[in-house]
C-alpha cells in the first residue's frame, strides 16, 4: 500500500512537471543570476520529474531529510543507482571518476532546450572533456538511447560522459525536482555542490559553470 501511494504522488508531480515546462517563467535557483527560460512543449513526452512533493504526498512516506531534498538541491552527491542507457549496467556514485567536477544533467530527450544545450557541449566537447558529465533521464530508455547520437554527437563514446537512465526515480526523491529541464547540477571534487541552474541558459556561461 506504501509503494502505490509513493507512486500516486510522484504521477501527481509529473503531471505539474508538464505544466511547469510548458508555460511558466520561474526564478532558477543558481549561485547567480539566469536567462528566463521560453516554455517549451514536452506533450507526448514522459515526464516523471516535478515540481514539489506537496502536501498531497502520504506523512508515512518520507522522513524529513528525504522531504528536504526535493525542495532544495543535494548539497553533497548521494548514493544512487542509475543505468547505462545502451547496456543496462548499473552506474553509481562509487563510479563517477575521482579528482574533477561532476555536472548531473537532468534532461527530456524530446525537449527543445535540452537538446540546444548538448548541441552546444558537443560543439565545444575540448572545453568540458576534463569533467564528468552525467546525463539522467526519467524517460522510456528506448527514447533517450538515441539523444546523443542525434544531438551531440561528438559526446557519444567520450569516457567522462554517462547516458543513463533512472528506472526508480531516485533522482526527483534524493537530488531535487527541478522546475525546468534542462536541470544541471555542478558537484566539485569533493562532492560538494557549487552551483546549479533549470531551464535555458547561454552556452559559455554553462561551460564555465563546468569548469569552475
Amino acid at each position: 500500500m506504501r509503494n502505490k501511494l509513493i507512486l500516486s504522488s510522484l504521477c501527481l508531480s509529473l503531471g505539474v512537471l508538464a505544466v511547469g515546462c510548458n508555460n511558466q517563467n520561474n526564478k532558477t535557483e543558481t549561485t547567480e543570476a539566469h536567462d528566463d527560460h521560453a516554455g517549451h512543449d514536452h506533450a507526448g513526452h514522459d515526464h516523471s520529474a516535478h515540481e514539489h512533493a506537496t502536501s498531497e504526498q502520504p506523512s508515512t512516506n518520507p522522513t524529513p531529510a528525504a522531504a528536504q531534498t526535493v525542495k532544495a538541491a543535494a548539497l553533497s552527491i548521494p548514493d544512487f543507482n542509475f543505468y547505462k542507457v545502451k547496456s543496462g549496467i548499473s552506474f553509481t556514485k562509487a563510479d563517477i571518476p575521482a579528482g574533477k567536477n561532476t555536472v548531473f544533467v537532468l534532461f527530456d530527450p524530446g525537449c527543445s532546450h535540452c537538446q540546444s544545450e548538448t548541441k552546444g557541449l558537443a560543439k565545444n566537447y575540448d572545453k568540458i572533456k576534463d569533467v564528468n558529465v552525467i546525463y539522467v533521464s526519467m524517460n522510456d530508455p528506448a527514447l533517450v538511447a538515441q539523444f546523443l547520437s542525434t544531438f551531440g554527437k561528438e559526446l557519444e563514446g567520450k569516457s567522462n560522459v554517462q547516458l543513463l537512465w533512472d528506472r526508480n526515480q531516485e533522482f526527483i526523491q534524493k537530488f531535487h525536482i527541478p522546475k525546468m529541464f534542462p536541470a544541471n547540477y555542478v558537484y566539485g571534487p569533493d562532492g560538494q555542490l557549487k552551483t546549479y541552474w533549470e531551464g535555458e541558459k547561454g552556452i559559455n556561461d554553462i561551460i564555465a559553470e563546468f569548469n569552475k
